[in-house]
Parts: C-alpha cells; sequence; structure tokens
C-alpha cells in the first residue's frame, strides 16, 4: 500500500556492542549495502567490528544489544494530529516502536541530543526548496513536528538490549528453597539488533498506512490516490 503512494521504509543498524558507525544521515545510507550486510550495517569497516564483538560476546558465552534506525521517505506532511493523544503520530511511531521485545529506547532524529543543545541548534528552519516547494532546512526533528509528519524523512532510532537468555547464566534465587542459583542456562543467539531492524520496519510501515487511511479514506486504492493527488497538488501551493 505505501509503495503505491510513494512511500518507501527501510532500516540499518548504526550499534552492535562497542562497535557502531552513527548516528547516520539518511541521505548518505547505502540501502543495497545494507542488505549485503549480515549486520545490516552499510559502514563495512563498522560492519567488520560488529561482527568480531559478536564472536567474542559468544565465545564468552554472552550476548550483545545495539541501536538501529528506521526511515520512512515519500512522505506528505499533516499525517497525524495534535489535538489528541491518540492522533500524535510521534507517539503511535514510538509505541509501536517500543512494543517490540527488548527495545528499552526510542528517538526521533536527533532525538536525545535535543536536551543538551539551545533552539537554533534543534529546530528546522522552514524554506522554500529549489523546485520552489516549501520543505525544512534541516531534518533534526526527524519529520515529526506537533504529532504530525513534516514532510521531511521520519527516522526513528531504537536501542535494543542484549538478550537476557546467557549461556553464562546470572545469578537468581531458587523460589523453592529461597537459595542463591543459577538461572537456568538455554540455547541463545548472541545477537539479534539486525533482525530487530526489519520488525521495526514493518511496525513503521502500519502505522503509516493507518495515518495515511485516516487522512485520505479507506474505501478503495483509487480513492485514496485520487484524494492523495489533490491534497498534494493544494500543499504544494
Amino acid at each position: 500500500l505505501l509503495l503505491e503512494l510513494g512511500v518507501t521504509v527501510r532500516s540499518w543498524v548504526e550499534r552492535i556492542g562497542p562497535a557502531g558507525c552513527g548516528p547516520l544521515e539518511a541521505a548518505a545510507v547505502d540501502s543495497a549495502a545494507v542488505e549485503a550486510s549480515d549486520v545490516r550495517c552499510p559502514d563495512p569497516a563498522a560492519a567488520g567490528v560488529m561482527r568480531a564483538a559478536i564472536d567474542t560476546a559468544s565465545a564468552d558465552g554472552d550476548t550483545l544489544g545495539g541501536i538501529f534506525a528506521v526511515c520512512a521517505e515519500g512522505l506528505v506532511p499533516g499525517l497525524g494530529g495534535y489535538a489528541e493523544a491518540g492522533m500524535r503520530l510521534d507517539g503511535r511511531l514510538a509505541g509501536a516502536v517500543a512494543s517490540i521485545p527488548a527495545i528499552k529506547g526510542v528517538e526521533f532524529g536527533i532525538g536525545f541530543a535535543a536536551g543538551v543543545l539551545p533552539g537554533s541548534q534543534v529546530h528546522d528552519a522552514i524554506v522554500r526548496t529549489a523546485d520552489g516547494a516549501i520543505g525544512r532546512a534541516s531534518n533534526r526533528a526527524g519529520g515529526l513536528e506537533g504529532g504530525m509528519s513534516t514532510g521531511e524523512p521520519i527516522v526513528v532510532r531504537a536501542v535494543m538490549k542484549p538478550i537476557p537468555t546467557l549461556r553464562r547464566p546470572l545469578a537468581t534465587v531458587d523460589l523453592v528453597t529461597g537459595e542463591t542459583a543459577d538461572a537456568a542456562r538455554e540455547r541463545s543467539d548472541v545477537c539479534a539488533v539486525p533482525a530487530a531492524a526489519v520488525v521495526a520496519e514493518a511496525e513503521v510501515a502500519l502505522v503509516l498506512a493507518d495515518a495515511y487511511q485516516e487522512l485520505f479514506g479507506h474505501g478503495s486504492l483509487h480513492d485514496l490516490q485520487h484524494a492523495l493527488a489533490s491534497y498534494r497538488a493544494r500543499t504544494a501551493r
């Protein structure tokens, strides 16, 4: 559905354990390189360090988490809403991504870095683009302001904690005896960050598909596309 509306959704991995390469600008990320990478990292050098970190953790009986990004492009401005909490697109996207098991934090654009910078270095100025359309001089907001899309790419980052089932188990308490014991040893993957990034693509896509149907109708694809074309013509002025 989103492809029919001109929207694409992609993801990449920016960190696995101690190895990282981000945050990356969406325009600089080669999607073909991401898809060719077993760790979904577009930077070959960083990907090699990530693999080495995974191998080391595996040898130690440990696990690794990391950070991934999801980017949605080709969006119109005005998706979502500002009046009620349930309409706000940033809240809906954050909830969808945070609903993935092991996700412990979600941010948009520069995210938590906005808390340490002055407003002049955080907010995105509204400008006329080279083709005369209205756009933004930057995208620090990650494509979202006031609960609505700005028309810039939506960039969501999430942190995934390490898998909790370790081959070298943590301490626990035996509920029968009350004594200290080792947690159960289970078969476990070492790192699931690349897989979580793909899952997050689907979560983001579902929220955006709902937002498009709310704004432009859900009776048929033809009617939706017709309403979208009219909206684009009106908002491009």
